[in-house]
């Protein structure tokens, strides 16, 4: 076994295989970036390197510098995490040469999967079902809309080195493959240094699943089952689950078996993901290999028992997998929720700074994973105890840390596990409900919001999910009234602590305790609910529209975190003070709580409207990032939805399109200029 494993990556990935490592007994050296000198993953490993600038392309993908950190740490062998350099067939190999050894498979299968236009001629060779399309490469704008045209629309315009959602254009007519096309090629020689480009059928509405494998260097290979990657923005996973609520058996092990085939036609060996899109009649065509470990990786640990992570190093040192493909049962069900830094109330655009606030909810071990020792076989039709469920929090950030512009914005991975799927999604709402993060801007409450629509409970869902479900973005949730009265109750009994707590301030009215009152009238957004409260020891009961709610909880002024149970059910939720009451975050609303007595609330209506200054007549950048284009000039008319400007951020290029008809008065940026939140790119008349 190995001695020491350099980790060539950075973030909750490099933090995850150090936890597997450590477990193994093997040490651990960590890389680290100007940018990431205070980073999560460097303080956890047994040591680390600097290699470079924060520019991913002078660190953490400049295989001269890892190579060199290598060298000095003496380490033995390198997993590569996802992303970087996890499937660049050079880095696979140096390693060789250097004779160290690659925790992945080798360089001939990354070479072949990894592009992915000869990846889909051997998938097609090996019988497995392909998606309709043009493999050859495309020279320029117009050969893709003459191509595009012949396959027939919609299209979907891919970087051949890809992965991660870049380089990834969907063209509904000639205008978006023109568009699409000289995108994706930008895109695709910014992320991955190879610019090239091809085009294949978009399915509607499909359904994207894709099937785990391992394989070992004795011929032996199995398939895990499988993932929904469904819930996508942008081309990008949001939400996963496994096992799939879509799959049937036959349809599974149909996957399965066409994953392991095509495998085995390029000698794999490691851990790897064949992707596959599906359809309505559950018609699935191969997508990709993803000949690396997989960001969703977590949710087929939590239901299979397996850690994919310690998998690959023992094969990387030549042992042979201990258990074969009947062994392998379907064990509960678990759910990946990406926590993001990118604000939802913004077109879900990155957002960077530091975490003044972070505190993931409590871990909590329970399924097939938390298993004590090594892998055992699961056993088909076990079913755990029913109160049995588990919260795992994957994560390379820390309270104080900075989110910076320069890598992708993922925060953390918080999965949850339940013997079914619907005590998963009850167990992820909790989890999300009392995850606190500020300082940033972030995707939980649209996470929260998911788990709370009628079409995802339902498992109704398809890679258009957020597109036709969110058209005009995410604004936050409405809650049903029967909810808005229980935090209503919620928010009387919090503030009347609050009240409690200000009477027994020493000095005031001679030291004597002034009476707290029982009528109160909530107001939430513009809905006011008149309340009473009448507490005992245990608790109170609060009743606000005729309904006389228990509320129990043990919150206390000062504390950022209320857990209560309101009407016999637990309500969660993230309490900040204001004025005459609370800032409440739950289920995916962000509410203004007031709570005032009754004759404060005839006055509050008095109050005048404070009206918004109007900024209709500016362009303002939505986004920390640096300047790539500006596509228009001064004097110049614009028309709605033309391109304005071009704003690059976390190595995504974000078009700012003309919400209405204008003419361009002054363009206060330029090509090149970083730019922060709300600065003004361009005024017009």
């Amino acid at each position: 076994m190995f001695k020491k494993i350099l980790i060539a990556n950075r973030g909750e990935i490099a933090c995850r295989i150090i936890k597997t490592a450590r477990k193994m007994g093997i040490a651990t050296v960590a890389v680290y970036s100007d940018a990431d000198r205070h980073a999560l993953h460097v303080k956890m490993a047994d040591e680390a390197v600097h290699i470079g600038p924060a520019q991913a392309s002078q660190s953490y993908i400049d295989i001269d510098r890892i190579m060199t950190a290598i060298r000095e740490s003496g380490a033995d062998a390198v997993h590569p995490g996802y992303g970087f350099l996890s499937e660049n067939r050079r880095f696979a190999e140096a390693l060789a040469a250097e004779g160290v050894t690659f925790i992945g498979p080798p360089a001939a299968a990354i070479e072949a999967m990894g592009d992915k236009i000869t990846s889909k001629k051997i998938a097609d060779e090996a019988g497995v079902s392909t998606v309709p399309g043009h493999m050859g490469l495309i020279t320029d704008a117009e050969d893709a809309v003459r191509i595009a045209a012949q396959i027939g629309y919609p299209v979907m315009i891919k970087a051949s080195a890809g992965g991660g959602g870049k380089g990834m254009r969907i063209a509904w007519n000639d205008d978006d493959a023109r568009a699409g096309f000289q995108s994706s090629k930008n895109e695709a020689a910014a992320s991955f240094g190879d610019d090239r480009i091809f085009i294949e059928k978009f399915v509607t509405s499909p359904r994207h699943i894709e099937i785990q494998l391992l394989a070992d260097s004795h011929g032996k290979c199995v398939y895990l089952h499988e993932r929904e990657c469904s819930i996508q923005r942008r081309n990008q996973k949001v939400i996963e689950e496994a096992p799939s609520p879509f799959l049937d058996p036959k349809t599974r092990a149909a996957m399965g078996e066409q994953a392991v085939r095509l495998a085995q036609a390029v000698g794999y060996v490691s851990a790897g993901t064949v992707e596959f899109i599906v359809d309505a009649a559950r018609n699935f065509y191969f997508l990709e290999m993803n000949t690396r470990l997989q960001v969703e990786h977590p949710v087929t640990e939590l239901i299979s028992g397996i850690d994919l992570v310690e998998q690959m190093i023992r094969v990387a040192a030549g042992e042979p997998l201990a258990f074969a493909q009947q062994d392998l049962a379907l064990n509960g069900w678990a759910i990946e929720s990406r926590v993001y830094a990118e604000d939802p109330y913004r077109g879900f655009l990155p957002s960077t700074g530091r975490l003044t606030r972070y505190q993931p909810p409590e871990e909590q071990q329970a399924g097939p994973l938390a298993q004590a020792g090594n892998w055992v076989p699961a056993v088909p039709d076990a079913a755990p105890p029913e109160a049995a469920t588990g919260i795992r929090n994957d994560t390379g950030v820390y309270e104080g840390g900075e989110i910076s512009v320069f890598y992708d914005p993922m925060i953390a991975k918080l999965c949850s596990w339940a013997p079914s799927r619907e005590q998963a999604i009850e167990t992820m709402r909790g989890a999300l409900n009392a995850f606190e993060i500020d300082g940033i801007g972030h995707n939980i409450p649209f996470l929260s919001a998911v788990m709370d629509h009628p079409k995802f409970i339902a498992g109704d869902i398809s890679t258009g999910f957020i597109a036709e479900e969110y058209p005009t973005g995410f604004h936050g949730t409405e809650l049903p009234e029967r909810e808005l009265h229980r935090i209503a109750a919620a928010a009387s009994a919090m503030y009347r602590v609050t009240e409690i707590r200000r009477s027994r301030i020493s000095g005031r009215l001679g030291n004597h305790e002034r009476k707290v009152g029982s009528d109160w009238v909530v107001c939430i957004g513009d809905q006011e609910f008149e309340t009473r409260i009448d507490a005992d020891r245990a608790g109170s009961t609060v009743t606000v529209a005729g309904r006389a709610l228990r509320v129990v909880s043990d919150w206390v002024p000062g504390r950022s975190l209320a857990r209560m149970t309101v009407e016999g059910r637990p309500l969660v939720m993230k309490v900040d003070r204001i004025s005459a009451g609370f800032r409440l975050r739950t289920s995916g609303a962000d509410l203004a709580v007031h709570v005032r007595t009754p004759r404060a609330a005839r006055l509050a209506r008095l109050m005048p409207v404070i009206e918004k200054p109007d900024q209709s007549k500016l362009l303002l950048c939505p986004m920390p990032g640096l300047v790539q284009s500006i596509a228009v000039s001064e004097g110049d008319t614009v028309e709605e939805g033309q391109p304005l400007a071009t704003i690059e951020a976390m190595k995504m290029e974000n078009i700012l399109r003309a919400e209405t008809r204008g003419v361009v008065k002054r363009i206060a940026a330029e090509p090149g200029q970083s730019l922060k939140v709300d600065d003004i790119i361009m005024e017009f008349a």
